[in-house]
């Protein structure tokens, strides 16, 4: 249970702060907004913006000419006086993986090719005009993430580490913790080198992947002895990913309370090397360093949801704003069918000073939908196929 609460938490949050993004855009410059939708249909209830209040329609399984059919089931309305509706429909559908805005007079994913002209369409604004409205949802995902983080170091600190080699923590099923080592065990020598600083172990533990080594420690005042191999590690680099040797251990440290300024500087920090991280990425792939069977999606990111829910709130909300920045890069790809791409086609036509013909963006966006739904495809394969090995 805790794996499906904590999947449709992240990627619903996270989800609506994108869609949210575009469709404040898009009303701060006068888009008409036919339709803000949250998840994948079936739908499960709507709101609609009419004249005099809002109509609220609930939807579920029911019998219908002697079958049974997802229909409304129940429709009321809420009476505002002098209300004027903006006919916008605001839904909420079962499925909590996906989302979308549709604004008039937009040639998006949907094919809808009807364009009047009309000054509140999107197809009416300025360039600059239509790139805030598209990056929205990116802008959005960045803030979201910078909050979480500043938000964490608020709460939690800013970590103090201890540069003394005693061991804070011991990965689950590692050779530390097979071997029977604790956190605040303090390492005396490895392979009869001693050890006086955290470093000094990483110098010697990394250029030894699956290499025997005898550790002595001291734990409440008793020395010990341990023996046990180590194991391969990937660290990343300015190259990519290299291997090195590794027990299992994290470094101790304690947290400094900070500020709302230096937490927001910390913030700032780790929102920036999340996409380090992001394009470190991307250069493993082109190298050959990763390939495409490493790549994950919805199955993935609910496991490393619910592994993050088990170990706390903190862990969940890093693990959202990571993904919130996942979402921020790939979506600014100039990949057809992504933002980045509806923008890549905007100043395409911003360079040829004339729009591209109704056929030929219908042509882009089509070949963009093949390619984001094989992308699907691949790491939902990648998912199934993990859960299986």
């Amino acid at each position: 249970m805790i794996f499906i609460w904590s999947t449709a938490l992240v990627i619903g949050i996270l989800v609506f702060v994108h869609e949210l993004g575009h469709y404040l855009a898009a009303r701060s410059v006068g888009v008409r907004v036919e339709k803000f939708s949250i998840g994948f249909p079936p739908r499960f209830f709507t709101v609609t913006s009419v004249d005099g209040g809002f109509d609220i329609t609930f939807f579920f399984f029911r019998f219908f000419e002697g079958s049974l059919k997802w229909m409304p089931i129940f429709n009321t309305k809420i009476e505002i006086e002098n209300r004027k509706g903006t006919n916008t429909e605001y839904v909420v559908a079962l499925i909590p993986l996906g989302g979308y805005v549709k604004m008039a007079g937009s040639l998006d994913e949907s094919f809808d090719t009807e364009v009047t002209g009309s000054p509140d369409e999107f197809s009416s604004k300025t360039v600059l005009q239509k790139i805030w409205i598209l990056s929205a949802g990116v802008i959005m995902n960045i803030l979201t993430a910078f909050i979480i983080f500043t938000g964490i170091t608020f709460f939690q600190g800013i970590p103090e580490i201890n540069e003394a080699p005693f061991i804070g923590s011991v990965s689950p099923n590692s050779p530390a913790m097979k071997a029977g080592l604790k956190a605040g065990d303090e390492i005396l020598s490895i392979n009869g080198k001693e050890v006086y600083q955290w470093i000094d172990l990483v110098k010697i533990l990394q250029p030894i992947p699956n290499t025997l080594v005898d550790i002595k420690v001291q734990r409440d005042g008793i020395q010990k002895s341990f023996s046990f191999e180590t194991y391969k590690i990937p660290l990343p680099t300015k190259n990519g990913i290299d291997t090195v040797g590794g027990i299992g251990i994290g470094q101790d440290y304690s947290y400094v309370s900070t500020n709302l300024s230096e937490s927001a500087s910390a913030g700032y920090v780790k929102t920036f090397r999340s996409f380090g991280l992001i394009s470190l990425t991307f250069k493993m792939l082109a190298s050959g360093q990763a390939t495409i069977k490493d790549l994950g999606g919805p199955i993935m990111i609910g496991q490393i949801a619910g592994e993050t829910a088990k170990a706390g709130w903190i862990p969940l909300f890093n693990f959202m704003a990571l993904i919130s920045i996942n979402l921020a890069f790939l979506n600014i790809l100039p990949v057809p069918g992504l933002d980045g791409g509806h923008i890549f086609i905007i100043l395409i036509e911003t360079i040829i000073r004339k729009p591209l013909s109704i056929k030929s963006r219908m042509v882009i966006q089509q070949v963009g939908m093949v390619f984001l739904l094989g992308l699907m495809f691949t790491v939902m394969f990648n998912d199934v196929t993990r859960l299986f090995n």
